[in-house]
């Protein structure tokens, strides 16, 4: 090997020794006749110090030096001079004298600091990758991914799961989200799908009696992104046959305290992980992915609003609406500029405006209740109404009346926008939570039909079954959801097993049997030979990753991650490709239209 240590492991005890270290220069200081470089590899920094005196070395090699270059040397360990220790890094107590050195490889000066974690334009980010990856703080966040996914494989290898992989090239099935097509050359016109998740084929290794698989799966959805959203991901999928909810449910938790031991062990979380109905968690938190780091939970007060002469309020309740708010202590202060703003992001999440009430504490120039509402209603019911929110002097209400849907959207969003400005959320904690009771379909008003709530293969409660022919509505799932700090990490449920129950919920989603035969035929056969009862779930490493890391955005724990526009800057991917491959596919472009496509 070309060096015979690693920076970051140099220490005391390594006084006295000869080392040959090979690594980035991450920083360099010229104190007249001595030369300090901060060199770095993968496992840290270490000072290494360019004596005269005592090193062999040209001042033409010395005055070469800058940073990134790469850098070969071998020298002794001392120790650093009393007073001149460093205690930010590992090795701060050593350094190494050099007495030869040899450059390796030299470097155009970077396009952004790497020796400093301060914000850098994405574009440049995702273009220079290779060079925003020698970050620290990337390299670190690299290391605690592995760390997750090595800590999941233990847990589940000694719950004696198999982990077996699936294909990547698989039939075009809709499962929620636009699929990645692959065309065939030796089957022209036809294409390859690329796996939104291996959902059907882990069923089917159900089916073949093997009872416990997981696979790290890689997984592809052609879907708008966001900061917790790439066109590919990582996911853990799981599947146990002769199971129920609550044996995953106690399987993903004791995997979670497991890794979190390996990963973070110093984090702090609640055990056991609350269990919350989504009709609880839509009703206190106006999301099925609830943050339980803090309150500012939602109140309903429907009933109060229809007593008022408020019309807004009587009016959205008459016509099957909800009024709801939440209570933020301490800002009854806010200028009314400030709660413009505040009205300004109700609007935006399509609300058709928001009521304030400043609860003003006794003593200030403007004591006392400051809201529209205190003309519209009585001394009795305002009394009434704080006293429903629990809200006490210096506090702010905040009043949502629309329908139910918009209230949560609104609602959720003011809920983490106030928690976010008055610092409600303990960075260091991880409040694990599961939903459990999701309803099975949900209606999509604008193509007249219902949907699943999260894929057509989760069995309906026993329960419910019957209800499938006269009110599907009502008809619960048997799903199961992770979260975590307002993160959904993970989705799960029972499956459906018999072939009868799965056309006819494939029947309510408005599939034709023509398009039933076309794309779940094979699946359908599966479920014919003796297909067990099963359960699974699917849990997000990229997201589990970001959030163990303390990061806003899943870009920061992805090696090679994509922009908004699903491009590979570094790459230049997606990129065209030659007349010769596309015929060889037996594929042609419509030019005209990609050109409009481009110009818009």
């Amino acid at each position: 090997m070309l060096k015979s240590h690693s920076c970051g492991d140099l220490r005391e005890s390594h006084v006295g020794t000869v080392v040959t270290l090979a690594g980035w220069i991450h920083r360099r200081r010229d104190h007249g006749g001595l030369v300090f470089i901060d060199l770095r590899d993968s496992t840290g920094i270490v000072q290494v110090v360019f004596d005269p005196q005592r090193s062999s070395c040209g001042d033409e090699v010395i005055h070469a030096l800058r940073s990134e270059y790469v850098l070969r040397v071998t020298g002794e360990v001392v120790a650093r001079p009393g007073g001149t220790e460093n205690a930010k890094i590992e090795t701060g107590t050593v350094e190494v004298v050099v007495s030869s050195a040899e450059i390796l490889n030299d470097s155009p000066t970077p396009p952004f600091y790497i020796n400093e974690d301060v914000e850098v334009d994405e574009n440049l980010v995702l273009k220079y990758r290779y060079l925003y990856l020698r970050r620290a703080r990337l390299q670190a966040n690299l290391l605690l991914r592995h760390r997750l996914v090595k800590g999941i494989r233990d847990f589940l290898d000694r719950e004696r799961f198999l982990e077996i992989e699936t294909p990547i090239l698989i039939k075009s099935t809709p499962e929620g989200a636009r699929d990645y097509l692959v065309p065939s050359r030796v089957n022209p016109g036809k294409f390859y799908a690329l796996p939104q998740s291996p959902q059907q084929l882990k069923q089917i290794l159900m089916v073949a009696g093997l009872e416990r698989y997981f696979q790290i799966a890689r997984c592809f959805r052609d879907e708008d992104l966001r900061a917790d959203r790439q066109p590919e991901f990582t996911q853990l999928d799981l599947e146990m046959s002769f199971v129920e909810e609550e044996d995953i449910i106690n399987l993903m938790e004791r995997m979670m305290v497991d890794v979190m031991g390996v990963v973070r062990p110093e984090a702090s979380f609640p055990r056991p992980f609350p269990r919350i109905t989504y009709a609880e968690s839509m009703a206190k938190y106006g999301t099925d992915k609830p943050d339980l780091r803090y309150g500012l939970t939602i109140v309903d007060i429907g009933d109060i609003a229809a007593e008022t002469s408020f019309s807004i309020f009587r009016s959205t309740v008459e016509s099957g609406g909800v009024v709801r708010g939440i209570c933020v202590p301490g800002c009854a202060g806010y200028t009314k500029h400030q709660l413009t703003d505040l009205i300004s992001r109700a609007t935006a999440s399509g609300a058709k405006g928001l009521v304030t009430v400043s609860v003003a504490e006794r003593g200030t120039p403007d004591e006392g209740v400051k809201s529209v509402l205190a003309k519209h209603i009585s001394t009795g019911q305002m009394e009434t109404l704080l006293a429903r929110f629990g809200a006490h002097d210096g506090d702010l209400v905040l009043i949502v009346a629309d329908t139910e849907l918009i209230a949560c959207k609104v609602l959720d969003s003011l809920r983490r926008e106030m928690a976010a400005r008055l610092k409600l959320a303990d960075p260091g904690e991880f409040s694990y939570a599961f939903v459990l009771g999701f309803p099975l379909f949900d209606w999509n008003s604008e193509a007249k039909r219902w949907d699943s709530m999260h894929h057509p293969f989760t069995s309906p409660h026993p329960d419910d079954i019957a209800l499938l022919d006269t009110n599907p509505g009502r008809v619960r799932g048997r799903h199961y959801d992770l979260v975590c700090n307002g993160s959904e990490l993970g989705s799960g449920s029972v499956r459906i097993h018999r072939r009868p129950l799965q056309q006819k919920i494939f029947g309510l989603l408005g599939y034709s049997d023509e398009d039933v035969e076309a794309r779940f035929d094979y699946f359908l056969r599966a479920l014919e030979y003796g297909a067990p009862p099963h359960a699974g779930i699917a849990l997000g490493i990229d997201r589990i990753a970001m959030l163990l890391a303390c990061e806003e955005s899943i870009r920061e724990v992805i090696a090679f991650p994509k922009n908004q526009n699903a491009v590979d800057l570094m790459m230049d991917s997606p990129s065209e490709v030659d007349a010769a491959q596309l015929d060889e596919l037996n594929l042609s472009l419509k030019r005209q239209r990609i050109d409009r496509i481009q110009e818009s």
